[in-house]
């Protein structure tokens, strides 16, 4: 297995120019800054210069004297100052202006990181820059054993397959799995030809009794003092939202020790694409057509990960391929949670079959419903309330992700401003829900021309301009 490291990450369309990150390095490093924000090609556009610790380094090549080095346990290209000989040939060699000469020590300077705790990423107000930690989740769990077998018979680019294999390397052997009807056991994972493709313990429910079963299961093993399985459920969002949901409620309201984990792929995928609770309005699906009369969907989506809150599980959560690190995270408190009550976790899982969208186009329409706020990513405990985990501020207009999506492709004006009006309404409940727990982790300036002050949160989310080409 190769190695992966983590990254600073920038996202130009997010940047207003404000030079924050400029301002926090220099402090930093006691001199010029190591990230430079140049103008775009664009009127009103901006870009970063700043190293990228590049895996086959040119400024590494050209370096005569040996002073610049990659590490390859941490990824970072070193500058050692006792062996520059000042030739400034690293300068021409980094096509990314990554690496400059500090005019204040008249030698060069580039970019180390901090350590792991970027200050700039810590000052960005508007999320233009963040620090990317895919890397340490790739080293740390990229070995582990793959809990399903290879040649599962998924859709290409399968991004359920994709939350099935990393949610399993995560919570181990240790575990007893329920998959009932829908596509993760149809693509194998239960088994064909007398040969299950789980190498866990796994049985197939009813869409109806999932939960019911897990709790019979707790129940037993906490009965003979095995209380460290995890009980758990990879559902897809008819087994949860719909024909199961009664179990569903029950096994929260009783507080049941499990683990439930929900794969939204917004509809009955497994069996010709059929509308479910999660279908969000306007949607294309085989019994939602798209023709002179029906336009989509005529119903707004079940907001599940909001029903559960109400059941006050022991901790509810939203996440997404798109955000691994955070996803990653929400396992971690997810799994702990259910060893004292009912633990949720709702991952939303676009269908490249189902949806219209290219299999490569999945990842990239993960990272946009969340940045749109079509699926903001929230947590929330009996304890502590509901927090953001990925901030709601400055997100791009809704019409920026659906029209990634072929099922959306025939939503009229009105249907977009309806789509809109329920995410802003959504996005407004849950900073209300939120208003008493703490805030996330970078605060976000509100746009220009607003009157909000800084760092405040108004009752509409700003919407992000994207920088056009």
């Amino acid at each position: 297995m190769g190695v992966a490291f983590d990254s600073i990450g920038f996202k130009a369309s997010l940047c207003d120019g404000c030079g924050d990150c400029m301002t926090a390095c220099s402090k930093a490093k006691g001199g010029a800054s190591r990230i430079s924000i140049v103008p775009g090609a664009k009127a009103g556009t901006f870009e970063t210069a700043i190293c990228r610790q590049c895996g086959d380094p040119k400024c590494v090549q050209v370096c005569p004297s040996g002073a610049l080095d990659k590490d390859n346990g941490n990824g970072i290209i070193g500058w050692d100052a006792s062996k520059c000989v000042d030739c400034l040939l690293c300068t021409a060699g980094c096509a990314y202006g990554g690496i400059a000469v500090d005019e204040t020590v008249a030698r060069v300077a580039k970019c180390d990181q901090c350590d792991g705790d970027p200050a700039c990423v810590k000052v960005c107000p508007t999320g233009a820059l963040e620090f990317r930690k895919a890397g340490t989740i790739f080293n740390e769990y990229g070995g582990k054993e793959d809990l399903f077998v290879p040649g599962l018979s998924g859709c290409q680019g399968c991004n359920s397959e994709l939350i099935m294999r990393h949610a399993m390397r995560k919570i181990g052997r240790n575990s007893v799995l329920a998959t009932p009807p829908g596509c993760i056991p149809g693509m194998g994972s239960v088994g064909y030809n007398g040969k299950t493709g789980t190498k866990v313990p796994v049985f197939h429910p009813l869409l109806t009794n999932t939960a019911s079963m897990l709790s019979g299961i707790r129940r037993y093993y906490d009965r003979i003092g095995r209380k460290d399985i995890v009980v758990m459920a990879l559902a897809g969002d008819g087994g949860t939202s719909d024909c199961g949901f009664h179990a569903v409620s029950g096994a929260a309201e009783r507080g049941e020790k499990v683990l439930y984990v929900c794969v939204d792929n917004e509809g009955y995928m497994n069996t010709g694409m059929q509308r479910s609770g999660t279908t969000p309005y306007g949607s294309w699906t085989s019994t939602t057509p798209v023709g002179e009369h029906m336009k989509g969907k005529t119903q707004d989506a079940k907001n599940l990960p909001l029903i559960m809150t109400a059941h006050k599980c022991r901790y509810v959560a939203t996440a997404s391929t798109g955000y691994m690190e955070d996803l990653y995270e929400k396992l971690d408190r997810a799994i702990e949670a259910s060893f004292e009550g009912f633990s949720y976790l709702h991952i939303y899982s676009p269908c490249p079959t189902g949806w219209r969208i290219p299999a490569s186009k999945v990842i990239e329409a993960c990272r946009m419903s969340v940045d749109s706020n079509f699926n903001p990513l929230w947590e929330y405990t009996n304890t502590r309330g509901l927090r953001f985990t990925h901030s709601p501020d400055n997100a791009y207009p809704i019409t920026e992700y659906v029209k990634m999506i072929g099922k959306y492709r025939h939503l009229s004006p009105d249907q977009l401003a309806h789509i809109q009006a329920k995410v802003d309404e959504q996005v407004a409940l849950l900073k209300l829900m939120a208003a008493e727990s703490p805030p996330p982790q970078a605060a976000h300036r509100a746009p220009a021309g607003s009157s909000t002050p800084a760092g405040a949160e108004s009752s509409q989310p700003a919407r992000r301009e994207i920088a056009r080409n």
